[in-house]
């Protein structure tokens, strides 16, 4: 059970929330625990949440490869819910199929074909977990795969957005509203 309330409001006036919930409901099919969990500070929910729209809509990177970005940091810092959020939007949301979300989860980067992708990945990985180092060679690897200095930039604090959302659902233990399916592909235990 989650460490803070889940206001589940009845009507939503504010645009902005109101937007962002259509939004996720159209990616994800519903309106989901983390998002009520944020709303305990609405005044940061939609500044949060504005500058992660930004992040995803703004630069370089595809949707697709954010959401890849999204299921390999999560899953790389041990947050079943954040994991299976991103598994449901590249599944659900933008049609992937389950089969390949499902190779990704059982075998991350190893299951990525195209270079791009791959060297994206490799290098979000280790901004998320040793960004001190980063070595030269990954971000001219970046720019051989197409990304200016601005889609570098985006991919870095993709990370740490991703980062800070794990951190939040898996410090207030926001209450799993997914397919198990996803947390067990992942090699979570239906405990977490």
């Amino acid at each position: 059970m989650a460490r803070v309330a889940l206001p589940k409001p009845q009507h939503v006036t504010d645009p902005a929330v109101e937007g962002i919930f259509a939004w996720v409901t159209e990616m994800e099919g519903s309106v989901p625990n983390h998002f009520y969990v944020e709303l305990n500070f609405p005044e940061f929910f939609t500044a949060k949440l504005g500058a992660t729209k930004v992040l995803w809509e703004m630069g370089e990177l595809t949707m697709e490869e954010i959401q890849h970005v999204g299921i390999v940091v999560s899953q790389a810092n041990g947050c079943p819910y954040c994991t299976a959020a991103f598994c449901t939007i590249l599944n659900h949301g933008l049609g992937t199929a389950e089969d390949y979300v499902g190779t990704l989860l059982q075998s991350g980067v190893d299951a990525i074909e195209g270079d791009r992708l791959r060297a994206l990945l490799k290098y979000a990985l280790q901004v998320n977990q040793a960004p001190a180092d980063v070595c030269d060679q990954q971000v001219e690897a970046l720019r051989a795969h197409g990304l200016s200095d601005k889609g570098i930039v985006q991919l870095t604090h993709v990370v740490s957005d991703f980062s800070s959302y794990n951190t939040l659902n898996l410090a207030l233990d926001t209450d799993y509203d997914y397919r198990d399916f996803w947390r067990e592909l992942a090699g979570f235990s239906t405990a977490n």
